[in-house]
């Protein structure tokens, strides 16, 4: 299922720095970054559960948040592109 996942770390302080560091290396694990604090998440049921886990223990909830949309199997009609990033089908493999 794809998962969106966007989140919005506190940077006041080095300990939020820290944490926003954190998020994205554990979504990056999971994902592909989209925007500055958006992944698109291909993922099944026991490794989202596993992220999302991963990632609440990371933030701080009263400075930080995090949303997850979780968009299901039939993601490419609900998602549409239009600029300067290019499109990548999560499904295939990821040749840079």
């Amino acid at each position: 299922m794809l998962v969106l996942v966007t989140y919005d770390v506190s940077t006041v302080s080095s300990g939020g720095k820290r944490r926003l560091r954190k998020v994205s290396k554990a979504c990056q694990n999971y994902g592909l970054r989209v925007q500055n604090s958006v992944f698109e998440c291909n993922v099944d049921a026991t490794q989202f559960a596993t992220l999302k886990i991963k990632l609440t223990e990371i933030i701080d909830e009263a400075e930080d948040s995090l949303r997850f949309y979780q968009l299901g199997n039939n993601y490419k009609t609900k998602v549409e592109h239009i600029g300067v990033k290019e499109s990548i089908d999560l499904e295939n493999p990821l040749i840079f």
